[in-house]
């Protein structure tokens, strides 16, 4: 693979990057993408390069978008930090962006998800190399892989995570590979890690494919180690998250240079807001808006308010505030919320 640090472009004046991240009230997954901002910018120093969040974290979006302009931008390029195209990367950020751009005039140009490709393969694979390198007890072929994907409610995206695992399983040699889930969809974590351990692997590689740390990659360890408690037999290796790996860092620069190019295209042959896809044709031609915007740069409120998943200090006040706004923050209907692998396994749990 070409890095793409060792490459010098020419870029056009009068530009500037965004990078549109989710949020977290986790500290440290800020930090994390913060880290992941500067390491861009080190490989395009002469282009303003800025942040913002849809939620829980400032500054949000369009306070990025203000900075660019006053800073003189004439055209700004806005980058999803999103692994896959789902709800967020589909709806919500062009939603903010689209308004932003009516009301000020300022061209926006959207680059695609990082997405499925050979550098982030790479950036995944690298992470379960260093794990099973320090840990060389038994041999691949008799290794299980399991990969933990965010979970959502577009099966093009959940698909994405499963084609990530046979990739990687392909790649490696393992014995055999799973995909479980954090939320949304199914299986989940938990349930998941109990239906592959009866294929009798004594050995489980456990990738939670994420960007960065957070709540979400903290269920995941915490259900897996559920599981791991319940099975000393069993050696299970835990492989960290992506975060700034330097194949995600090159897929930023790549998605970057395709908007350069004009061949920023997504693909949109699954996308159930434009295929008639099994079991989710009511959504097709779903309008593109927002779910965010109440809990922009809101800091306090926790995702999982109102659950035991949750430790947030203001967890009443906050399951109150929640449910008052709940209307505002409500995304299409996942058909299969009650799948028996699904969330309610969740729910069961914290009773």
């Amino acid at each position: 693979m070409i890095n793409s640090a060792s490459i010098t472009y020419k870029y056009p004046s009068n530009i500037g990057i965004v990078l549109c991240g989710h949020g977290s009230r986790d500290p440290q997954a800020e930090k994390e993408f913060i880290n992941v901002v500067e390491k861009i910018k080190s490989r395009i120093p002469n282009i303003p390069v800025l942040y913002g969040f849809l939620e829980f974290n400032r500054p949000i979006i369009s306070s990025a978008l203000d900075q660019l302009r006053n800073m003189g931008v004439e055209r700004v390029i806005a980058l999803p930090a999103m692994l896959f195209a789902a709800g967020h990367a589909k709806n919500d950020i062009p939603a903010v962006l689209n308004k932003y751009s009516a009301e000020t005039g300022l061209p926006i140009q959207y680059g695609r998800e990082l997405g499925l490709n050979s550098l982030m393969i790479g950036a995944a694979g690298a992470r379960i190399k260093e794990i099973i390198d320090i840990n060389p007890v038994f041999p691949l072929s008799e290794t299980l892989l399991v990969v933990a994907g965010r979970g959502s409610s577009d099966p093009d995206a959940n698909s994405n995570v499963c084609k990530i695992t046979r990739m990687l399983v392909e790649g490696f040699g393992f014995g055999w590979g799973e995909t479980v889930f954090s939320g949304v969809t199914f299986p989940l974590v938990e349930p998941g890690l109990r239906h592959a351990l009866k294929l009798g692997f004594k050995r489980v590689v456990l990738l939670p494919y994420f960007l960065f740390s957070g709540v979400l990659v903290s269920r995941v360890r915490d259900h897996s180690m559920k599981v791991s408690n319940d099975n000393p037999d069993v050696q299970f290796l835990n492989a960290s998250y992506l975060s700034d790996q330097d194949f995600v860092i090159d897929t930023f620069m790549e998605r970057f240079q395709e908007v350069l190019k004009g061949e920023n295209f997504m693909n949109c042959a699954l996308c159930k807001y434009r295929s008639n896809l099994l079991g989710f044709e009511s959504e097709v031609g779903y309008e593109q808006i927002s779910h965010h915007h109440h809990f922009e740069g809101i800091l306090e409120n926790c995702p999982d308010c109102g659950s035991n998943e949750c430790d947030c200090k203001n967890k009443k006040k906050n399951s109150s505030e929640n449910k008052e706004q709940e209307h505002s923050h409500q995304h299409f209907p996942y058909p299969h919320a009650e799948h028996p692998l699904g969330p309610v396994t969740l729910r069961s749990l914290n009773n």
